[in-house]
């Protein structure tokens, strides 16, 4: 298995390089962060990822170490192959794509090209925990101490029959103005009153 390569780059694509190794080319399907940070005929170095097929070999390069582990980490979800997990990385930026997951933000996912609700839903689904062990920091309203009460309280709201974006705001406008020392229960009647105005 190829781990990484160093070497020089004598083709850009729209989403793949060649890499020159010791006289060997490597072509190489790579996210739009990567491309742009690979100068023509320069020097680089890309971790990379190989998929072993049926019928072939395809290597995925990553500029960085960090974009590679979500490249992994979004094949383990269902219906989410190689490819399709290099249009999410060029879509959004690890960070976003970490914030997305935690927050669920599915209008943010949903406008990446050839992501639909569903696959949005099982990407947060299936990797909210995982994202979470990283210790990714949550941005927003709640700030990492809110952001499970937070999840929560939106997922109460939706069953409740509210769309996704009018549970989040106002989960977030009730947590910003909380104490602290909400509990789910509080959050949810809060949020009802505020909503039945």
């Amino acid at each position: 298995m190829i781990a990484s390569l160093r070497g020089k780059v004598f083709f850009k694509g729209i989403n793949r390089v060649i890499v020159d190794v010791g006289g060997v080319g490597y072509d190489l399907a790579v996210s739009l962060a990567t491309l742009e940070s690979l100068t023509h005929e320069g020097e680089a170095f890309l971790h990379v990822y190989t998929a072993l097929r049926e019928n072939a070999l395809e290597l995925y390069g990553f500029a960085d170490a960090d974009e590679k582990a979500l490249f992994e980490m979004l094949l383990t979800v269902t219906g989410i192959g190689p490819r399709t997990s290099l249009v999410i990385l060029s879509g959004v930026s690890p960070d976003g794509f970490r914030q997305a997951v935690l927050t669920g933000d599915l209008p943010k996912l949903t406008s990446i090209p050839g992501i639909g609700r569903k696959s949005a839903e099982r990407i947060v689904v299936e990797l909210k925990e995982k994202v979470r062990k990283l210790g990714a920091p949550v941005i927003g309203p709640g700030g990492p101490a809110f952001s499970s009460l937070e999840d929560d309280l939106i997922s109460s709201l939706v069953n409740l029959g509210y769309k996704d974006r009018v549970a989040a705001a106002a989960a977030g406008k009730v947590l910003k103005g909380g104490n602290g020392d909400l509990d789910l229960a509080q959050a949810v009647k809060l949020a009802l009153k505020d909503l039945m105005k």
